[in-house]
C-alpha cells in the first residue's frame, strides 16, 4: 500500500520553508511573505477534470489552471483550513472514454469550508510525495508562530487594542456609550463605571481569578470583588456567573456561566454563588417593586448534566436559587456536531453536480443518484441529509435563542446560561439571543463587538476547536489526534470503491469542532428570515468565515484573550476586521458585503422569530458553493438587484453631475444677466451723455461761430486755436494735450473721447461783415457800445483783449438761454 506510514511517528515539527524560484508567471499570484515549498507541474484537478500548477507555499495550496493561467478556486485552499487529507492509488472505472489503463496516483484534500478536493499526478514523478510530506509539515505546525499570518505581519491591516473595544462596548451597555476608555486607562486600572444596578470591575484583570475570562467583568453593584472570586470557586473552570448584556429599558439581563460543581448528589451548595445570581434578578419597577423571574438555561440535555455530576459537575436545583426555573436545551456536544458537519459533506459531495471523483450525480448508480435509477426511492438523498442531522443540530440553536429572547424581551426576565464548560453552546446561545435582542449587533461594527465579546473575550477555546497551535506549542490533547482514516474506501463513488490503498492524515485533534461555523449558519437563516433586518450581507459571513477558517489574521488564535496577550497577536498579526472593512471602502454601499434590502426602521427592536418559523435549510452561498456552483448562486436575484443598485448609483452620481452643472449654468446665467442689466445701464448713461455733449457742442459752435470764429473739430488730441487781427488771419495755435483714458477709469469716461477743436478767430472788422455777428448785434441784449458783454462782460474778440477762450458750460446753464437764443434743431 503506497503512501502508507505510522501515523505515530510524525512529530510536531518546525516549519522551515525551502525557498524556491518560483518559476515564470507564478510569482503575480503570491501573496505578501508567502514563500513556495514545493512545486508540482502537470496536475489534473479531478473535481472538475483540469489541468495545472499545484503550489505548496507556507500559507496555501495554490492551483493554478494550465490553460486560463489563473487561481482556480476549487483548488485553492488555505492550509489551516485543510481538515485531513489522504493519497491514494486508484484503477479507474471501466468507461468508452478512457485509453489510459495506468492506476491514477491521487491525494484527497478535505477542508473544513465544505469542499473535498483531489488531485491527480503523473506516475513515477514523485510529485505526489512532495507533495504530501509538505503537507504534514506544514498543516501540522509545532509552534504558534510558524503560522503564516505572523511571517506576513500587521502590513496595512494593523490592530488596535482589542480591550479598548471591549469596554467601549460595556460602556454601551451600561448607557454611557458616549464616553471612551483609552488604552492608558487600561494600564492604570481606572475604568470602573457603574449604572444603577450594574458595574464593571477589574477583579480578573490579571487573569488570575478565572484565565479564559477577559481581563474585566459586568457583575451586580451590590457584589463586591471578594464577593465574586468566592463565587467563582464554585463554577467549573472558574468561570463564574457574569453580565453579558442588559436591557436598556426594563433592567433584565442575558448572564453566562459554566455548570455549578454541585456533585454527584446535587446536594453542593455555595451562598456566595446563590447571592450573585440572586443580583441578577433587580426589582421590575424599581426598588419597591417585585423581583424579576430567573430562568437557568441549561444548553445540555437532561441526562448529560447528570452524567456531569459523577465528575463533580452538573446544575442548579431551583430550590436553591430564588425565583428561578430550569430549562433544558438539549443541545448536543462538540462531538456530534463534528460527525454531523461530517456527513453533511460527504452529502454535497456525493450528491452535488461535480464530485470530489470527478462524477456527476446524475450518472452515478446507473443514472439516478437517488438509488440505482429507482424512481420509489428518490427521496434516499433527502433521507440522508436528514441523517446528518446539521440542520436539526441548527434547528435546536436557533430555538434556544429565541426561546431565552422572547423571555427577556415579552417577560422582562433575566436569563442565566451554561452548558459544561460555558464557552461553546453558551456562547452560541447567548450571542445568538443577543443578536436578536439588540439591533445594534445587526451592523457591521455591532456585529464585531458581539463576535469580539461574547466569543474572543468570554474564552472561545477557537485553537481546539480549529486545530492550530496554542502559545503553548500544539493545541491541547494533541495526543487525541485522531487518525480518521477511510481505510482506502469513500462510500457512494464507483471511484473510491476501486481504491487499492490509502493513508490518511487529520491535522485536527479530537477537540475541533464547528461550533462557531455553526453559529455563523444559524446567523444566516435569520438573515434568511428577516432580509430587512441586517446590514451585512450572506458573502460577508461566507467571507468572515473564509478568514476566520485560513488563520491568515491572528483575530482567532489561541483559546483565550490571556493567551493572545501572552503571544502579541495584536501587534504581530494583521487584523481581519480592518482588512474586511477596507475591502468595504472601494464600492462603498454597493460593495457585496452591504445588504441591499436592509431597513433599520423596519426592524428597530427584537426579533422573535415563532417556532413554525425555524425550519432552517441548506445555506447556499456556503455549503453549495463547491459541490453545486451553479446552485449555490441562490442569491442570484439579490445579485441582479446589486446590478440594478450599482447602475442605479452610478445614474444618480450622473444626475447629480448634470444637476451641478445646470446649477452653475444657472448661477452664470444670473450673472451674465446682472453684468447686461448694469451694461445697459451704463449705455443708456453712455448714451444721455452724448446727446447731452452733442447739444452742447453744436451750441457751442454756433455761439463762437456767431461770435465771428471759425471752429473745427477733430479726433487728433490737439485744440488749435487761429486768431487774425486783421483781414489777413494771423494764426497762433494753442496746442491741448487731452488726458488719455485710464484703463482703470469707468465707463462714463470712456464715452468722453479725444477731441480736437479748432478755433480761428477773426478781427472785429473782419467779423463785422459776418452775417452771425450782425444777428449777434441786433439780437443780443448784453451788447453794448462797448461791445458784447457775453459771456460774463467777456468777449471774443480782439478789441476785448481777449488772449484765450475756454468754453464755460456752466455759464450756459445760468443764463439758461442758450436754446431760445440760439435756436434749437
Amino acid at each position: 500500500m503506497e503512501g502508507a506510514g505510522s501515523w505515530d511517528a510524525l512529530e510536531w515539527t518546525k516549519i522551515e520553508p525551502v525557498r524556491r524560484s518560483v518559476s515564470h508567471g507564478m510569482a503575480e499570484f503570491l501573496l505578501e511573505a508567502e514563500e513556495v515549498i514545493v512545486e508540482g507541474y502537470g496536475v489534473v484537478l479531478v473535481n472538475i477534470d483540469e489541468a495545472g500548477t499545484l503550489l505548496v507555499t507556507n500559507f496555501r495550496l495554490l492551483f493554478v489552471g494550465e490553460g486560463s493561467r489563473n487561481i482556480i478556486a476549487l483548488g485553492t485552499i488555505p492550509l489551516a483550513t485543510i481538515e485531513k487529507f489522504n493519497k491514494q492509488v486508484m484503477k479507474p472505472a471501466p468507461a468508452p472514454r478512457q485509453f489510459d489503463r495506468t492506476p491514477r496516483r491521487l491525494l484527497q484534500v478535505i477542508g473544513k469550508d465544505m469542499r473535498i478536493i483531489v488531485f491527480g499526478f503523473r506516475p513515477r514523478t514523485k510529485q505526489r510525495r512532495a507533495v504530501f510530506d509538505a503537507l504534514c509539515r506544514c498543516t501540522r505546525p509545532g509552534r504558534l508562530w510558524d503560522l503564516y499570518t505572523f511571517t506576513c505581519g500587521p502590513s496595512k491591516f494593523s490592530n488596535t487594542n482589542p480591550k479598548v473595544r471591549l469596554l467601549n462596548e460595556y460602556l454601551r451597555l451600561l448607557g454611557s456609550g458616549s464616553h471612551h476608555v483609552s488604552s492608558s486607562a487600561i494600564e492604570d486600572g481606572s475604568f470602573s463605571v457603574s449604572n444603577q444596578s450594574w458595574r464593571i470591575s477589574g477583579v480578573n484583570s490579571n487573569y488570575t481569578m478565572c484565565p479564559t475570562y477577559p481581563f474585566s467583568l459586568i457583575v451586580p453593584k451590590c457584589i463586591s470583588d471578594e464577593e465574586v472570586v468566592q463565587a467563582s470557586t464554585f463554577r467549573a473552570r472558574c468561570r463564574l456567573p457574569v453580565i453579558s448584556w442588559c436591557h436598556p429599558g426594563t433592567g433584565a439581563v442575558l448572564a453566562r456561566s459554566s455548570q455549578p460543581l454541585v456533585g454527584l448528589m446535587m446536594n453542593s451548595r455555595s451562598n456566595a454563588d446563590e447571592n450573585l445570581v440572586a443580583a441578577l434578578c433587580t426589582q421590575t419597577t424599581g426598588d419597591r417593586g417585585p423581583r424579576r423571574k430567573l430562568y437557568i438555561a441549561d444548553a445540555r440535555p437532561r441526562k448529560n448534566a447528570l452524567a456531569n455530576g459523577a465528575m463533580g459537575g452538573g446544575s442548579e436545583s431551583s430550590s436553591n436559587y430564588f425565583q428561578s426555573e430550569v430549562v433544558f436545551f438539549g443541545i448536543d456536544n462538540i462531538h456530534a456536531m463534528r460527525d454531523s458537519l461530517a456527513r453533511l459533506r460527504d452529502y454535497l459531495d456525493t450528491h452535488g453536480a461535480t464530485s470530489s471523483d470527478g462524477m456527476s450525480s446524475f450518472l452515478r448508480n446507473g443514472g439516478w443518484t437517488w438509488g440505482g435509477g429507482n424512481l420509489s426511492s428518490m427521496s434516499a438523498s433527502v433521507s440522508t441529509l436528514g441523517d446528518s442531522g446539521w440542520l436539526i443540530h441548527v434547528q435546536s440553536v436557533l430555538a434556544g435563542s429565541a426561546w431565552i429572547a422572547a423571555r427577556v424581551a415579552l417577560e422582562s426576565s433575566s436569563v442565566l446560561v451554561h452548558c459544561s464548560d460555558g464557552w461553546d453552546r453558551t456562547t452560541q446561545l447567548v450571542s445568538l439571543a443577543s443578536l436578536l435582542l439588540d439591533p445594534y449587533y445587526r451592523t457591521f461594527k455591532g456585529f464585531q463587538a458581539l463576535v469580539e465579546k461574547d466569543w474572543l473575550a468570554f474564552g472561545h477555546p477557537f485553537a481546539d476547536r480549529m486545530g492550530i497551535p496554542t502559545i503553548s506549542g500544539i493545541s491541547n490533547l494533541s495526543s487525541e489526534l485522531s487518525r480518521q482514516s477511510s481505510g482506502g474506501s469513500i462510500p457512494a463513488s464507483p471511484m473510491r470503491t476501486s481504491s487499492i490503498g490509502a493513508s490518511s492524515h487529520g491535522q485536527t485533534s479530537g477537540n475541533y469542532s464547528p461550533i462557531f461555523l455553526q453559529w455563523v449558519d444559524c446567523v444566516s437563516q435569520l438573515q434568511r428570515m428577516y432580509p430587512c433586518a441586517f446590514e451585512f450581507s450572506s458573502a460577508f459571513l461566507v467571507e468572515f468565515l473564509d478568514c476566520m477558517l485560513s488563520c491568515r489574521f491572528g483575530n482567532f488564535l489561541c483559546n483565550s484573550e490571556k493567551e493572545r496577550q501572552q503571544s502579541g497577536v495584536s501587534d504581530a498579526c494583521g487584523c481581519m476586521w480592518m482588512y474586511l472593512a477596507n475591502s468595504r471602502t472601494s464600492e462603498g454601499c454597493s460593495h457585496v458585503h452591504y445588504n441591499l434590502f436592509y431597513d433599520p426602521a423596519k426592524h428597530d427592536g427584537p426579533l422573535l422569530p415563532p417556532a413554525a418559523a425555524l425550519a432552517p435549510t441548506l445555506w447556499p452561498q456556503f455549503h453549495l458553493r463547491w459541490a453545486c456552483p451553479s446552485e449555490a448562486q441562490a442569491g442570484e436575484l439579490e445579485a441582479q438587484c446589486r446590478i440594478m443598485a450599482r447602475r442605479f448609483s452610478e445614474i444618480q452620481k450622473a444626475k447629480d453631475m448634470a444637476e451641478v452643472k445646470a446649477r452653475d449654468v444657472i448661477t452664470s446665467m444670473e450673472s451674465l444677466t446682472v453684468e447686461l442689466l448694469k451694461e445697459k445701464k451704463l449705455s443708456s448713461s453712455a448714451m444721455d451723455l452724448a446727446k447731452r455733449a452733442c447739444r452742447e457742442s453744436l451750441a457751442i459752435k454756433r455761439a463762437i461761430q456767431s461770435l465771428g470764429c471759425k471752429v473745427h473739430f477733430s479726433g487728433s488730441g490737439d485744440c488749435a486755436l487761429d486768431m487774425g487781427s486783421s483781414p489777413l488771419e494771423i494764426k497762433q495755435k494753442l496746442i491741448y494735450e487731452t488726458p488719455r483714458k485710464d484703463p482703470d477709469d469707468d465707463v462714463q469716461s470712456e464715452e468722453k473721447s479725444d477731441l480736437s477743436v479748432s478755433i480761428s478767430v477773426v478781427a472785429d472788422n473782419v467779423a463785422s461783415y459776418s452775417p452771425d455777428n450782425q444777428m449777434c448785434e441786433t439780437l443780443c441784449p448784453f451788447r453794448t457800445r462797448e461791445g458784447c458783454k457775453w459771456p460774463d462782460a467777456g468777449c471774443a474778440q480782439l478789441g476785448s483783449q481777449f488772449v484765450g477762450l475756454k468754453a464755460n458750460f456752466d455759464a450756459f446753464d445760468r443764463l439758461s438761454i442758450y436754446d431760445g437764443y440760439f435756436g434749437s434743431e
